[in-house]
């Protein structure tokens, strides 16, 4: 859905503090899908060892809008980067700001280990080569 590095998607709010209190820094963050709104974004921020959850939504006109503190008026942007940008600088209606991505892990990459498979014919050895990735060559001896 969103190609940024700290949206973590459907990650339990459980995980999510986790993953904050192990970074445990003032200003840490990550966005992830709402487990209560259907299609709710929260931004969420540690502070002093509290987790603050924001609301974000997702406009007909594809602009984000977010909630933050009461009686600081809602704000829209085009992109979440840009409202990232608007809200690592302070005093901007979160409790902090943001400071610290905490950066989605990625998956393990696969090795390229290559695995070699000898058939025997009547005059020669046919060699197939094949790739973790399941592209395959096949290489006949001179003799063929």
């Amino acid at each position: 859905m969103l190609d940024l590095p700290f949206f973590h998607g459907k990650i339990t709010r459980r995980t999510c503090e986790e993953l904050l209190t192990k970074k445990g820094k003032n200003g840490s963050f990550l966005i992830r899908e709402s487990e209560t709104v259907a299609g709710a974004l929260c931004l969420c921020v540690l502070f002093e060892e509290i987790i603050y959850t924001y609301r974000i939504f997702r406009e007909h006109q594809g602009y984000f809008r977010i909630q933050t503190s009461e009686g600081v008026p809602e704000k829209t942007f085009k992109t979440l980067k840009d409202l990232i940008y608007t809200y690592e600088k302070p005093n901007q209606g979160l409790v902090t700001n943001l400071r610290y991505p905490v950066l989605k892990p990625k998956p393990p990459q696969r090795s390229a280990r290559k695995t070699i498979f000898f058939f025997l014919t009547d005059t020669c050895i046919d060699v197939c080569l094949s790739v973790l990735d399941f592209s395959q060559q096949t290489v006949q001896c001179a003799s063929c």
